[in-house]
């Protein structure tokens, strides 16, 4: 097996899969989360277990094959933490992806092998998933440019799936101009011939920095003031008028619904072994009141108005990708779990909503790197990805 210094690819799943001989990706080399299915290789979604008990896949998934097509060359499939269902990017079985921008820290999961490797010059750029912040957040920690798509526009067909109304395919790359080429193969053309003009408006949101605290505000001020150069101006905003943790709560409760529909009956059946914070999750997820399911779902209507709302056509929202920097790898206890209910809390409104939404390597912050986060209507991805290479190229 090749050499990986960086811990970022499977054991069973380094094996480089040619492309097209020509294409706008031509030439590039590329990182595919154990999620998706290639023709040939296993699928492991993280867990010896699933590896063991699911036949090898006959076809690769579509949002893969585009990439082929397109002549990237897939460089193997990257390690993820558990049927996707962590932040962390630790993996109790395979151990943890190196944080190549900042040693010693954990890379961000559940797309960790993912970041990874393009943070490490292992690849050009790779694609991971992002149910509840699982591009967005190891993009922040890595120092990546890394974009959570409008819900459903790229096609996740074979692909292990967490919590399906909430599974979103995304992609990192180093540079903002290539998520942008990425992007042109991945997503349905653009319906406006220029897309970078397509916000007016520029909105704050004050509550996600307030819970990201004045360490982060202050370390993306610059960020943000250049974004406020090309509007004009800016508004502050709240998302949640009745807090960003009370919408915390409602996309835990639909994603353990979800989880548990997509993979109840195997884990019941298999009784697999997982690593701490997954197993209880879907311990939790098994005994979970369908009458909290139903209300949450209601609660997501409102938040999904909310959010439309604000943006309209035209806005731009801004906030922290991340409420700080990666923590130190190893870390437990109650500390880590409330950096995570943080970090849900600031990540939570895109997913419920529906919404794109993009995160720029803005700003360091105790030598390590620190996202910014832009949040478009649903369909605004070319946009989104054309300001972030005018403004942060």
């Amino acid at each position: 097996m090749p050499n990986d210094p960086l811990n970022a690819f499977v054991p069973y799943g380094r094996t480089e899969v040619a492309g097209a001989s020509s294409g706008p990706l031509a030439g590039l080399r590329f990182a595919v989360k154990d999620l998706f299915h290639i023709a040939g290789l296993p699928t492991g979604a993280g867990n010896p277990d699933w590896l063991r008990t699911h036949e090898v896949p006959r076809e690769t998934a579509p949002a893969v094959q585009r990439l082929l097509d397109a002549g990237a060359r897939v460089a193997g499939k990257t390690l993820t933490d558990e049927l996707a269902w962590s932040l962390a990017g630790e993996n109790a079985h395979y151990g943890t992806p190196e944080n190549p921008k900042a040693p010693g820290r954990i890379p961000g999961g559940s797309s960790s092998g993912s970041a990874a490797a393009v943070a490490g010059g292992a690849v050009d750029f790779a694609i991971g998933t992002d149910t509840g912040g699982s591009i967005r957040l190891p993009a922040s920690y890595c120092g990546l440019y890394g974009i959570r798509p409008t819900h459903g526009v790229v096609p996740l067909d074979g692909s292990v799936p967490l919590a399906p109304s909430f599974d979103t395919v995304g992609w990192f790359a180093w540079e903002a101009a290539l998520l942008r080429r990425v992007g042109a193969v991945l997503l349905p053309p653009s319906p406006t011939p220029e897309p970078d003009l397509a916000f007016r408006r520029l909105l704050v949101a004050e509550d996600a920095f307030a819970i990201a605290g004045e360490a982060v505000r202050s370390a993306l001020a610059s960020a943000v003031e250049r974004l406020r150069g090309r509007f004009g101006s800016a508004d502050a905003v709240t998302l949640a008028p009745e807090g960003l943790d009370q919408w915390r709560p409602v996309f835990q409760t639909l994603q353990a619904a979800e989880a548990w529909a997509a993979h109840g009956a195997w884990i019941t059946a298999t009784k697999p072994t997982f690593g701490p914070g997954v197993r209880d999750r879907f311990a939790a997820a098994a005994t979970l009141d369908p009458a909290l399911a139903r209300a949450a779902a209601e609660s997501r209507e409102g938040i999904r108005r909310r959010m439309d709302d604000l943006l309209g056509t035209d806005g731009l929202i801004v906030l922290p990708s991340a409420p700080g920097i990666a923590p130190l790898r190893g870390s437990s206890g109650a500390a880590v779990d409330a950096e995570r209910g943080r970090a849900l809390a600031i990540l939570c409104p895109a997913g419920l909503a529906g919404l794109p939404q993009l995160s720029i390597p803005a700003a360091r912050l105790q030598g390590c790197p620190l996202g910014l986060s832009l949040i478009g209507p649903r369909g605004s991805d070319s946009a989104l990805l054309a300001i972030a290479e005018d403004l942060f190229a």
